[in-house]
């Protein structure tokens, strides 16, 4: 039930993971000092691009009266929010680029397309997810507070509407967004608190109803002056909700990918213990998935395709994460651990089915609470016995190769215990 003892669990020594450590702290400063002019024009064509698709969207759904022109308008302005969303908002709060000491793009500065305030966002995501990323009871991201992702959660009969409740977070994406900072079910026993979770409503109050003046009530108005039809109005609202619901989904879609298959590692509170740089390293990549992508997939997840890159460098420029994958993969095979990865399609199947089969008390599951494609942990190594154990720790010394994490799990899932791959 979730990893207690990440050394144990990954097959490696404190000194194999302070050297894994040491070594991506080293892949670290080589994008620190090679960031420059052409990371900066990435930036600002990209917002040039957002900028250019939004007003493009806007202006074909003054035509959204034709059927061609509303699909043309809310698809493209989707797009747009997509764009401004995963690839400028998200990256520029994270701080990725704040070494060019531009306003425009500084993470103090960039308010996003959302329903939630980007403070809250950054506080929540930036700090608490990146910190505590996957840590059971720190991690408000493992279930969102409304999921069931993994069986250290306990199951209630709530959980069976595991997949209507996702199928509406992944429609109204922003909303669960702007509600997360306010962590509703949490109980305030002190005046602080109050206030606190006061402040909070009103800023979410007022974030939400500029996003709402601005989609479904200023700019619809204008369509409806503009075009002297009262049905563009209707016309224009709905337009701006299917692009709104075309980034929200596209945004869980990327998200979950990276999150929730099978392979992304839960931690308990008790592997936060003194945890040095190189384990919050190896507790990134054991709690993180990619999926496969080129260029333009990419660009359109917000380069969080490289869910496992960005878990280790978070404020590194997301253009980068391409080539810095390439270095972080070369790592897994040095140190023998699973680098996860599929299409996106897989990925996010895999997802859908935790979610689904989750919604079910454990007893109707088959695979064990230790050794399950959602939840693991070192136990699940348990029946492979001290002198199998030893096989899979350490350099043979007969090919010169690590065996770890990657070979254990393979033994595991092969049935072989004792019998090395070749």
């Amino acid at each position: 039930m979730a990893i207690s003892d990440i050394p144990e669990y990954a097959h490696l020594s404190h000194r194999d993971i302070e050297e894994l450590g040491a070594e991506l702290d080293a892949i670290r400063a080589d994008i620190e000092a090679d960031r420059g002019a052409r990371d900066a024009r990435y930036i600002r064509n990209t917002i040039r691009l957002h900028r250019s698709l939004e007003l493009a969207g806007r202006a074909l759904i003054f035509g959204s009266t034709k059927r061609s022109m509303w699909w043309a308008g809310a698809s493209t302005l989707g797009v747009a929010k997509i764009i401004e969303n995963m690839e400028i908002g998200h990256n520029v709060m994270h701080g990725q680029w704040d070494w060019m000491n531009d306003p425009e793009v500084h993470s103090t500065n960039w308010e996003w397309d959302n329903t939630g305030p980007s403070a809250h966002w950054k506080h929540t995501h930036n700090y608490i997810h990146h910190k505590y990323t996957n840590v059971l009871g720190m991690d408000d991201d493992v279930g969102y507070g409304l999921l069931r992702v993994t069986r250290d959660q306990r199951w209630r009969p709530f959980y069976l509407g595991n997949l209507f409740y996702n199928t509406l977070l992944a429609m109204f994406f922003e909303y669960g967004v702007a509600a997360q900072h306010l962590e509703l079910g949490r109980k305030r026993k002190t005046e602080a608190d109050r206030l606190a979770l006061k402040r909070d409503l009103a800023d979410v109050g007022a974030k939400v109803g500029r996003q709402i003046g601005k989609d479904y009530v200023v700019y619809p108005a204008a369509v409806g002056l503009a075009t002297r039809s009262p049905r563009g109005v209707g016309k224009a609202m709905t337009a701006n909700l299917l692009a709104n619901i075309i980034r929200n989904v596209w945004t869980n879609a990327v998200i979950f990918c990276g999150h929730f298959p099978d392979g992304a590692e839960k931690f308990t509170k008790k592997d936060m213990d003194n945890e040095s740089r190189g384990q919050w390293y190896l507790r990134q990549m054991l709690g993180s998935a990619n999926f496969r992508s080129g260029p333009v997939l990419g660009f359109m997840s917000g380069n969080l395709s490289y869910q496992i890159e960005h878990h280790l460098f978070p404020d590194l420029p997301s253009n980068r994460l391409a080539e810095i994958s390439v270095r972080v993969r070369a790592l897994c095979d040095k140190y023998d651990l699973p680098y996860t990865t599929g299409s996106l399609p897989v990925q996010y199947a895999k997802s859908w089915r935790t979610i689904a089969k989750l919604s079910l008390p454990n007893k109707y599951l088959s695979a064990t609470s230790d050794d399950a494609p959602e939840t693991a942990s070192e136990r699940r190594f348990d029946h492979l016995g001290a002198d199998d154990e030893r096989l899979y720790r350490g350099v043979d010394a007969r090919t010169g190769r690590r065996r770890g994490l990657r070979s254990a799990i393979a033994a595991v899932r092969e049935g072989a215990s004792g019998r090395l791959a070749a």
